[in-house]
């Protein structure tokens, strides 16, 4: 077995498969389908930051946010399994898929929270979550997308100072893999389940404008 913090190469990735994984459609919380891409005027993002089940609960609180909805990304292995990729053999990270409004939620807005909700600089971990599916990162979808996200990590760098190095991945999005149907909207199901959420204790300052 490899090192569960050292990043899979693609030759030596599983195989995986060809065959989606079937999940419910419907979102447990707001009734939104998971599966629906955005339509005219939406955006989405993938956004990585630990374990998946407190960072889904984080975004779908957020006013403008259409639909969340967990799975694996930013690997080799096709329709992995939960399985699978705590195993460290698929390269893919724990993401959120944020479909959201722009006229209602600004795009700077969810990276802020996405920032300070956890510790960007702790490379392929989180807290005791130890392992690549654990890495901080960002897909994005767009030229927009990737200048603000890499704008965003710039101005967080400079609040936390010469110290603390984010290790973020920040990449245009490849494929998505939803994550099996339990994980989707697990804290609304389990509301005393585990939430590895965290931060690094700094937050952006206020908008002055």
């Amino acid at each position: 077995m490899p090192d569960k913090q050292t990043m899979i190469s693609p030759n030596n990735a599983l195989v995986g498969r060809a065959v989606p994984m079937i999940i419910d459609d419907l979102h447990f919380v707001n009734g939104s389908s998971l599966s629906a891409q955005p339509t005219s005027g939406q955006e989405q993002i993938l956004l990585g930051l630990g374990c998946f089940w407190g960072a889904e609960r984080l975004f779908w609180k957020l006013d403008g946010v259409i639909s969340t909805s967990v799975g694996y990304a930013g690997g080799y292995t096709p329709n992995p399994s939960y399985e699978e990729v705590c195993s460290g053999l698929t390269g893919h990270t724990e993401v959120v898929r944020v479909i959201f409004d722009p006229a209602q939620i600004s795009l700077e807005r969810l990276l802020q929270e996405f920032w300070e909700h956890h510790d960007p600089t702790q490379g392929m971990r989180q807290g005791n979550d130890r392992g690549t599916q654990y890495r901080s990162a960002i897909y994005t979808f767009s030229d927009s997308q990737q200048t603000q996200a890499i704008e965003s990590k710039a101005q967080y760098q400079s609040l936390l100072g010469n110290e603390r190095t984010i290790t973020t991945d920040i990449l245009p999005a490849k494929e998505y893999y939803f994550a099996e149907n339990y994980h989707q909207q697990y804290l609304a199901k389990n509301p005393n389940g585990y939430c590895g959420l965290g931060g690094t204790g700094v937050c952006f300052p206020p908008n002055q404008s």
